[in-house]
């Protein structure tokens, strides 16, 4: 009898064109990738030369990290090439390190924030939108880009942007120019905060709060707060999932203040729902979730939050990597004081909650 040679193993074609497209994808972002990570490392070396130098590193690895990405870009626009890779890292990175941070936050810390600073962190956005939509009217700034500044400034920069300008009929110019300011504004405060903090004696629960209020995105919430404590951090993100949450509210009413502005010629704004909660801010509260009942083993948070230092690391490079300072000063010095007078506001309305709720 004739045995009979076993068949070879088929993978399915489907199987094969998902490979492909993977295999495409991880070599259109690879050199992006690559070059934020190499920014990383340059970080991260400095600040081993300054603990050496000077006993501590008074500039943290994530600071170091916007500010030698910054450089690079100042002297070199990145093509095509790179671009696709800075902007994963800029993006999805920076989301990944987020719901990391998540395994870290315990339930518990949300519980005892109580409703004084939920209600407080819902009233601090309220007033700087409309603080900072009244500023940019009075500096002569057009309906639609008084909001996107407005909204940017008041809950979480570009996502708030995103959210808002297909709901008001922002024009593309409009949009490109508020996340030029978002870009350069949020890079500024980052490196702002903890000196400010310092100078005015803000004890680390209190400056997790100021940085939760004040600070554009959600992941540039780590690199303000990360170099102060790691209680800023957890403080500060909590603060900043609240403000974020504020969206959907804002959105949804701006969507119904356009539909009635539209009512005249019949058009409609459309309501995009899927930006108005982030899948990130789902994963995150998913983690805390399972942190909070044990579903998270101990031994797996310092891996976890180890990681979601190094991402956040690497995200601040491509960060200073995107960041257009032409494209701001191209907007004039109507909207730049606009930007500037309403973080101001902003930052003064968030001292003030602070003191309100006695935060030490």
């Amino acid at each position: 009898m004739v045995a009979l040679a076993p068949s070879p193993t088929k993978t399915p074609l489907g199987v094969d064109a998902g490979m492909e497209r993977i295999a495409r994808f991880i070599q259109t972002i690879a050199p992006g990738v690559l070059l934020c990570a190499a920014v990383t490392a340059a970080a991260m070396a400095l600040q081993g030369v300054e603990a050496r130098l000077f006993g501590r590193a008074w500039l943290e690895a994530l600071v170091l990290a916007i500010l030698i990405g910054a450089a690079i870009r100042t002297a070199w626009s990145p093509s095509a090439e790179w671009k696709a890779g800075i902007d994963f890292s800029a993006k999805i990175l920076l989301e990944i390190a987020v719901v990391l941070l998540g395994a870290t936050v315990s339930g518990g810390a949300i519980l005892a924030a109580g409703p004084g600073l939920l209600f407080g962190v819902a009233g601090v956005v309220i007033l700087a939108i409309l603080f900072s939509y009244g500023i940019g009217r009075l500096f002569g700034l057009p309906h639609r880009m008084a909001t996107l500044i407005a909204c940017g400034n008041s809950i979480c920069g570009n996502s708030a942007i995103a959210a808002v300008a297909p709901v008001i009929g922002a024009e593309c110019e409009d949009v490109a120019t508020s996340i030029g300011f978002t870009a350069v504004l949020g890079v500024a405060v980052v490196l702002l905060l903890p000196p400010l903090a310092a100078a005015l004696h803000l004890s680390n629960a209190a400056f997790g709060v100021f940085a939760g209020l004040t600070v554009y995105a959600v992941p540039q919430v780590l690199a303000a707060t990360a170099p102060v404590s790691a209680l800023s951090a957890q403080v500060g993100t909590l603060v900043k999932l609240m403000r974020v949450l504020m969206l959907g509210p804002v959105v949804l009413v701006l969507s119904l203040i356009a539909a009635r502005r539209a009512q005249g010629d019949g058009a409609r704004p459309k309501l995009n729902v899927s930006k108005l909660v982030p899948w990130f801010i789902l994963a995150f509260l998913a983690l805390v979730a399972a942190r909070s009942m044990g579903a998270i083993p101990d031994i797996a948070l310092k891996p976890a939050s180890t990681a979601a230092t190094l991402l956040t690391i690497v995200s601040m490079a491509a960060l200073g990597l995107g960041v257009d300072v032409k494209q701001v000063a191209r907007a004039g010095v109507k909207a730049t004081s606009v930007v500037t007078l309403s973080l101001l506001v902003l930052g003064a309305i968030a001292l003030g909650l602070i003191a309100l709720l006695g935060v030490r």
